[in-house]
This record gives structure tokens, sequence and C-alpha cells, in this order.
């Protein structure tokens, strides 16, 4: 492997977990409305305007929304009612829409009616929005304000046809009211002549990054689990290559005004390389792009990559590389990699990354576009130089603390089939278990806590020892470590592997309470899960690792995550292994009816039918087994 002898310091080796990138903000807390059921206006005079300032919502204003939005929601969901109310309480939200918008709680309160209102309604008050713009887009409130109504159109949209021909014929005292379709592009070309300054802006770069989702018809994941009003860490903390599409039809005037708005990032594209804030705009485009118009998004990224080649030169080779080491634009090439085609990827690799990848991979910032290189490796005739070059360090990378990079190398390796029994062999080196070869059988407790064998075990060896041989009685007495996230991934990649006997093997060697606490470990209980759902899985060996749950079915049905997986189990069981799970939940009936997880489990078995009418129970689950069965020979063919 190319790592000399065994050092003291090499020996006594815990894994750094690995550094951390991301941002988040702390959302605001939200009042709970008030429970009337007939609010009453505001007063016509709603509060005093300070001169240069923007207007404030009154107690009483405020008081009147709160007890809107509350009777709102307790109406029917379809009727006349409903209707008058959401009209009578729209009319006062478009007369006061810069007021609510720029106030703390209004503005949330505005979000959740936006969310709740029809096509009309919400158009007249994004109307009324239009003409302060800047000063809502830019505002600590008012961007949400205006992302909640942007994030409307996917449910709008779709009706917005029939509603709009159907209110033309009722419009008769209301005037004229813009389309949703003429607001949005409206929104778009007023952002497009002032591009670069909304993307500048710390908050006016939030309704850009949205209309771009907007316009190309996809909203991103990451937006779509961020709660209304704030700004979520873990949303935003979610990784780009994780961020799935939602997909909606937009008119073919969205994307026109989509390839519009991305031209403008042509115009200043050092700007937005280099631009904390603004990158980030860069950033969704390039993901909107890919998904939607590919080739223009290939141009953007041969734009990012011909500014970076043709800036100062590199001591260390390509220019390149110190943009990887730059905490702004290093995010920004994350994304290019991950949307570039395998043989522009291919190219970039060869021109700029060839020979430097171990430097990258033990930089604190330049490690992760790495990881996204590893991830985006599709071609075995990508993955044999990038495999030769980073496999001799695996160990050395895992212990400067960027275990993510290795992950990255199994789940290439996983994913193109190729390099897997050399990668699992190099992985036991680095964790301190190849040989003798009996430390083999420990191998999952030590990938997933990411400790090497001395740590794990406890135990001090002098450099250039012989190492100790595997102690199976002591490793049954020691309780299992705690299992984090990234040693998780690597086992569910090497269960994937095609032959994952070795990883089986060290599972089906765990107690029945290490196993116990695998499955009620947040990141531990997706190794079952692999188990069960993974190709490469036989029967025969799925059935040999969870053999040793017996006994413990209970302990897992009362737990958060355990209770999860014992549903699982349970779904592709036969008949006859139900019988044995029912019969050991049953002898603890009471205990598993009182427990906030357990009772769900005891309804998901049915288990007052075993308990009570053993051969009803054996002839439902009889059937059950019949119709998977016909479904899984459906699949097949």
């Amino acid at each position: 492997m190319g790592l000399g002898p065994r050092s003291p310091h090499k020996v006594g080796r815990r894994f750094p977990a690995g550094g951390k990138r991301g941002r988040g903000a702390k959302g605001s807390g939200r009042p709970s409305p008030g429970r009337e059921r007939q609010p009453r206006p505001p007063p016509v005079g709603l509060s005093e305007r300070a001169p240069d300032s923007h207007p404030h919502l009154s107690p009483e204003a405020l008081g009147y929304f709160r007890r809107a939005l509350s009777a709102l929601k307790e109406a029917p969901e379809t009727g006349e009612e409903r209707d008058l109310m959401v009209h009578n309480i729209m009319k006062e939200v478009e007369a006061q829409a810069l007021a609510l918008s720029t106030n703390r709680t209004g503005s949330e309160m505005l979000q959740e009616l936006l969310g709740l209102s029809p096509l009309k309604p919400l158009c007249r008050v994004w109307a009324a929005l239009r003409s302060n713009l800047r000063t809502v887009a830019c505002h600590r409130c008012g961007v949400h304000v205006l992302q909640s109504a942007l994030l409307q159109l996917p449910r709008l949209l779709g009706s917005a046809a029939e509603e709009e021909e159907e209110e033309k014929e009722e419009d008769g005292n209301d005037g004229p009211t813009e389309t949703l379709e003429e607001l949005v592009l409206g929104l778009a070309a007023e952002v497009c002549d002032d591009f670069l300054f909304y993307c500048g802006d710390t908050h006016g770069s939030f309704v850009v990054r949205t209309l771009l989702q907007v316009l190309g018809g996809t909203v991103l994941e990451s937006e779509r689990a961020r709660p209304r009003g704030s700004q979520s860490s873990e949303a935003q903390r979610a990784p780009a290559w994780e961020c799935k599409p939602a997909d909606f039809e937009v008119p073919e005037t969205f994307l026109n005004r989509l390839q519009d708005l991305s031209s403008c990032f042509l115009k200043d594209i050092a700007v937005f390389i280099t631009d904390k804030i603004s990158s980030f705009c860069l950033q969704v485009a390039l993901q909107v792009l890919h998904c939607k118009l590919p080739q223009f998004c290939a141009h953007l990224c041969n734009a990012v990559i011909s500014y970076l080649s043709t800036c100062s030169s590199s001591v260390d080779g390509s220019p390149l590389l110190l943009f990887l080491r730059d905490q702004t634009s290093s995010r920004l090439l994350e994304q290019v990699l991950l949307v570039l085609e395998p043989p522009r990827l291919q190219s970039l690799f060869e021109e700029h990354l060839q020979g430097q990848l171990q430097t990258l991979a033990a930089h604190p910032i330049a490690n992760f576009p790495l990881q996204r290189l590893l991830d985006a490796v599709t071609t075995p005739e990508l993955l044999s130089p990038v495999f030769e070059e980073l496999s001799p360090v695996l160990e050395a990378v895992l212990a400067q603390g960027h275990p993510g990079v290795v992950i990255a190398l199994v789940g290439a390796c996983r994913r193109v089939g190729a390099y897997q029994a050399k990668v699992l062999e190099l992985l036991l080196e680095a964790f301190h278990c190849a040989e003798p070869s009996s430390r083999q059988l420990a191998c999952v407790p030590l990938f997933a806590t990411l400790m090497a064998y001395e740590v794990y075990y406890g135990l001090t060896e002098e450099e250039g020892a012989v190492p100790a041989e595997h102690q199976v009685e002591t490793a049954s007495a020691r309780a299992l470590g705690e299992v984090t996230v990234l040693g998780s991934l690597l086992l569910q990649h090497l269960l994937h592997f095609s032959t994952p006997g070795l990883v089986l093997r060290s599972l089906g060697a765990l107690t029945g309470l290490q196993l116990l606490a695998l499955a009620q470990s947040p990141a531990g209980s997706h190794v079952l899960d692999t188990i069960l759902t993974s190709p490469s899985v036989t029967r025969k060996q799925r059935r040999r690792v969870l053999q040793n749950l017996k006994g413990q079915y209970v302990a897992l049905a009362c737990s958060r995550h355990g209770s999860r997986v014992l549903d699982a189990i349970w779904s592709g069981a036969a008949l006859g292994a139900r019988k044995e799970i029912a019969a050991e939940l049953g002898e603890k009936n009471q205990e598993l009816i009182r427990d906030a997880f357990g009772h769900h489990v005891a309804r998901n078995v049915a288990l007052t039918t075993f308990l009570k009418r053993r051969e009803a129970w054996e002839q439902q689950q009889g059937a059950v087994a019949k119709r998977r069965r016909a479904l899984n020979s459906i699949l097949e063919d």
C-alpha cells in the first residue's frame, strides 16, 4: 500500500470524523395564532409611517391577520363560505402587502396565507408588491414572502389557464389583473435589468435562486425542505449532489427567460466565481440548467473553467488548483464537477487534476471538490487513474480527518463496478485488520466507528511487533461503539459490492446486543436497511445475519429507529419467520401497547389477532404472502 512500517502514531489511531462545510441560521419563532372564528377588519389608519422607512403594522392589524389565518385554517376546505373568507382576507392583505411583508410576524403569516390562497388573490398581492420589488427582495423578511409566492407556481400553474378564463368573465368591478405568467416574467425582467445587484445582495440572492428554479420548472429538494420564514441549517447543509429536483410543467416563455437570466452570468463571470453571495446563484443555475437546458449548462461550465484556467499560474500546476483551495470558488467548482458530461470531465481531469489528487485529498478545503469529482465518476477510463493515485494513501487521508474522500472513492468503485476487491483490501489495511486474517471478522465495527483495530479494542502494540490475533470472546463482550454517518455510508457501499461476503460474515459475528445497537442507531439502522434491499445479498446470507436479532425484537420494536428496521424485516419475512417474531412480541404485548413506538409495531403485526385468533391471523398473513409473491413474479417478468 506504500505506507511503510507501522509507526507508534499509527498504532493508536482514531480516524477523525471529517470536517464540516455548511452554513445555517436559526429560524425565527412563530407566535401561535388566535382561535376566533370571525375576525374584524383592521382599523383604517394602519399606523404612522416614519419618513424613509417601511410601513409598520399596528398591533390591531397584526391581531386581525392572526385571527383571520386561524379562522381560515378551521374553515371547510371547499365551499362558498371559505371562498368568501379568502376573498375578504386577501383583499385586506392586498391593501397592506408591503407592511405585512416587512414585518417579522406579519411576513410569516403572509407566507402561510399565500400557501392557502387561490390564483387570483395571490396575483393581486404579487402585483401590489411589484412596485416595491427592491425593497421587499432585499428585506430580511420580505425576501421569504417573494420566495413563498414563487414556490406556489407548481400548485397554481396547472389550473392557471382555466381559472384565468373563468375569472375574466367575473372580473367586474375588480379591474384588470395580470396573469401569473405575466407576473413571473415581469419579475424576471426586473431582476435581469439589475442582475448583479440582486445576486450580490444577501437577501436578494435568495429571490434569484428561487426564480431560476421556477423558470426552469424544477424545485430543488433543499428548497422544498426549507421551512417558511427561516433558512434551515439542515436544509442549507444538504449536499448539492443529494438535491433531487421536483419537476413541473412551465410555459416555453419561462425557459426562454431562464436562458436570458443565465446569459447574465457570462457578462460578469469573474464576480460570480469569486463573490461568496453571487456564487450561490450560479451554483443553482447550473443545477437547473443541467436538468432543463444541458447545452447551455455545458456552455456556462466551459466559461467558468476557461476563466479559471487563464488566471495567474500556480506554482504546482494548473491555475485551477488555486481555486480548488478557495472557500468560495471551490463550492462553485464542486457543482461544475457534478454537472459536467463524462467526456468533458475526463478532459478536465487530464488537463488540470491528474497527479494532484493526493495533495487535494490532504487539503482542508480542496478535499471537498475532490469528493464531488469522485461522486461524478461513471466510467472505468476515469476511475482507473483516479484509483491509482488515491489508493496508496487511504490511511493517511483517514488520519487527516477527510474520510469523505475515502467513502466517495468506495462509492465510485461500487458505481462503476471496478476495483471492488482491491479497495476492500486497502480498507482492511488502513483499519489494521488485514493481518492476521482473524482480525477481518471485526471489520464492521471498525468501519462503522471509523476506528483502527487497536483503538477500538484498546490495545497497545510496540512498533514492529507482530499484530495480535483477534479475540472473539473479548470482541463479543464489548458494546458496539458509536456508529458514524460516514461509517454507515461506507458499509452501505460495501454491501452493494458484487461480493459482500466478508462484510456479511463480520455482521454475522456480531452478538444480538451489538446488532441491536446497530439497528437502534440513527446512522447504523441504514446498514440493516441495505442488508434487506441490496441485490448482492442473498436470502440465505440475509437470514444468517438477522437470526442474531432473535430475542431482541421487543427492544427493537420499542426504539425509534429499531422499530422502522423491524417493520422492514417484517415486510420481507416469510410466514414461518413472521410467526417467530409475533410469538416473541406477544410475550410482551402490554409493554408494546404502552410504548410510543411499540404500539405501531403491534398494530402492524396484528398482534391482538395473533394472540386471540391464531388461525385467522395465519390465513391473513398467508394471503399477504401470496399477494407479495405474485407481485414479485410480475416485477421480475
